[in-house]
């Protein structure tokens, strides 16, 4: 049975920063590219950041790069989401998702599993 489970969301204030966790299990996670989304109240889940877990290759969206790192332990069958200089619009709630490798990372139709989210709020 594969579980993807997220932690580490909180209160933040702006300027701050917080590392989000992702414990996946039931996975050959070497087949596989671990992504994050998030979604605000009213609007749409979009793109956050994604890592090819067995090579290592990082994508991230625009309002994200030079902010927020994602990086994987093998040993721990953990990918994390580092966020540092936190503004405000970065408030959603969080989620850890899995793709088999090869589809496009950034849609979230083609992600075959997902975590129950996080939620961060950066004060102003």
């Amino acid at each position: 049975q594969v579980q993807l489970v997220e932690s580490g969301g909180g209160l933040v204030q702006a300027g701050g920063s917080l590392r989000l966790s992702c414990a996946a299990s039931g996975l050959a996670l070497s087949r596989y590219v671990m992504g994050w989304f998030r979604q605000a109240p009213g609007k749409e889940r979009e793109f956050v950041a994604a890592v090819t877990w067995a090579i290592g290759n990082p994508y991230y969206a625009d309002s994200v790069k030079g902010r927020f790192t994602i990086s994987r332990d093998n040993a721990k069958n953990t990918v994390y989401l580092q966020m540092n200089s936190l503004k405000p619009e970065d408030t959603a709630v969080y989620y850890c998702a899995a793709q088999t490798l090869g589809r496009n990372v950034v849609l979230v139709n083609q992600y075959d599993y997902w975590g129950q989210g996080t939620p961060v709020t950066v004060s102003s």
